[in-house]
């Protein structure tokens, strides 16, 4: 039995040495363990629990990588008056914009602009070398494609501080429902309002940092002196999002009448924990159209080329001779 398992084992092996398969295997094995590496590391970045263990961890670094960003921030707050626009209802606005992006900070608004300049000259020289490169283009057409690439520049920052935002407010959305079913046992609990914030915002911090981060300056808010009433309402205003300023108003109306608020939370809260669930439906229910075109334009090639190929060069060899 012995011999018969080694000649079968010796034949495997000639099998895989005189054929492709061996190779075939080993970059099917290697590009196994690349994702399952890949997954697990980005699965630890994501992760809010191993982030926080992470923060944790860094503290004692805090100081130094704080004392390094002030001298960056004190160098491009000595550029603010070549960076800042003139206008100050632009100006505004752009704050408005960063704030609800989640950057606070007063350089973040210079870096904005720094990167608006400096993406639109490497653009626009990026396509004055291209342009160059092509003497069958006119001055006029050189003059155009640097002109799209200072234009292409400065739209990208946008870009990509819309996005900032959109991807925020879809974090704040997601984590509301949880928010208010701890307000909720909160409330039922006996506390008051100013309490049952704190509160929600200690127990959210690592599911929903933005959230948590909102429901803080609040509370901070209501300890320095403003108004319930001001200081909800500033929440509604950072945040921009229509199910909250709803939310809001409901919580403004309660203040104001001296209602209680337990029961007018429940039923908020279920209501948004069914649009939550809606849009996850809505999400999967995209699935299969956002896989169509991958598989037409990667997947389908492929498989015609494996499926077809051999037929069609016989078919060739054969018509050729």
């Amino acid at each position: 039995m012995i011999d018969q398992i080694n000649q079968a084992f010796s034949g495997m092996m000639a099998y895989f040495t005189n054929s492709k398969l061996l190779f075939a295997l080993i970059v099917g094995i290697s590009f196994t363990f690349f994702f399952v590496a890949a997954f697990n590391i980005i699965n630890s970045i994501m992760n809010p629990v191993r982030r926080q263990m992470r923060d944790l961890s860094l503290v004692g670094d805090a100081t130094s990588r704080k004392r390094s960003s002030d001298v960056l921030d004190n160098s491009v707050l000595s550029l603010q008056r070549f960076l800042l626009p003139k206008s100050e209802k632009e100006i505004y606005r752009t704050r408005k914009r960063l704030e609800t992006a989640g950057l606070r900070r007063t350089s973040d608004m210079l870096y904005f602009y720094l990167a608006k300049i400096f993406l639109s000259l490497v653009c626009g020289i990026v396509a004055l070398v291209i342009s160059s490169r092509h003497p069958d283009m006119g001055a006029l057409e050189i003059l155009f494609s640097v002109c799209l690439g200072f234009a292409i520049g400065m739209i990208i920052p946008s870009y990509v501080l819309d996005k900032k935002i959109a991807k925020r407010k879809m974090k704040i959305i997601n984590g509301f429902p949880d928010m208010l079913d701890l307000l909720v046992a909160c409330s039922e609990a006996g506390l008051g309002l100013n309490a049952a914030i704190r509160r929600v915002s200690m127990e959210i911090h690592l599911a929903h940092p933005d959230l948590a981060w909102e429901l803080k300056k609040v509370n901070s808010e209501m300890l320095a002196g403003i108004d319930r009433i001001e200081a909800l309402k500033g929440l509604s205003q950072r945040t921009e999002i229509e199910d909250i300023s709803g939310f809001v108003a409901m919580l403004c109306q309660s203040v104001r009448f001296g209602t209680g608020i337990a029961e007018t939370l429940r039923i908020y809260a279920d209501e948004f924990r069914d649009k939550r669930m809606q849009r996850a439906e809505e999400a999967a229910q995209k699935v299969g159209t956002k896989l169509l075109f991958p598989l037409v334009l990667c997947m389908f090639p492929s498989f015609f080329i494996v499926a077809v190929g051999p037929a069609a060069v016989s078919i060739i060899k054969a018509f050729g001779s």
